[in-house]
């Protein structure tokens, strides 16, 4: 690519970045899927259309079809109709990906947000650790589900750390 193109590609990506900050996980509305941190890039190709990689919180995600077709409809309607969409599975998704501002709209959704393996999670509600695992799976399969033995209320939490 020619060095005058470099800086029309740079503001095409920052388009795509913006319009990608508008779709909502459908299953859990509270975040982008930036926030989330599932799109892992956004970037010229050796085409020079832009590429826009994708990884599911994990391999056997249901939503991914739906996310990825959320993203293609905002995409399309924000006229980023070359935009190729590409599923990253290596490294595989982790929760350290999430941003700061989706940790919190997540705590605030109820949902606990751990980085650190093994640790028990805490309440979203009320920040104790004193809890128990209820099920190793959640509300969606990607998260396991807890009760709060301080203040009794449930929670999810992601599997992937």
């Amino acid at each position: 690519m020619s060095e005058p193109a470099r800086p029309a590609v740079r503001l095409r990506e920052r388009a795509v970045w913006r319009t990608l900050a508008t779709v909502m996980d459908p299953e859990i509305p509270a975040v982008s899927v930036v926030d989330l941190g599932i799109v892992r890039h956004v970037r010229a190709g050796p085409d020079a259309r832009v590429h826009v990689g994708i990884t599911p919180t994990y391999s056997g995600c249901p939503a991914t079809e739906v996310i990825v077709s959320a993203i293609r409809t905002a995409l399309d309607g924000a006229g980023h109709g070359e935009v190729v969409l590409e599923t990253v599975l290596s490294p595989p998704w982790s929760s350290r990906w999430l941003s700061a501002a989706g940790r919190r709209r997540l705590e605030a959704f109820g949902i606990a947000v751990e980085r650190v393996p093994g640790l028990v999670p805490r309440c979203p509600r009320c920040a104790s650790r004193d809890v128990e695992r209820v099920s190793e799976f959640g509300s969606t399969p990607c998260k396991a589900h807890y009760r709060c033995r301080t203040c009794l209320e449930p929670f999810d939490t992601f599997k992937c750390i």
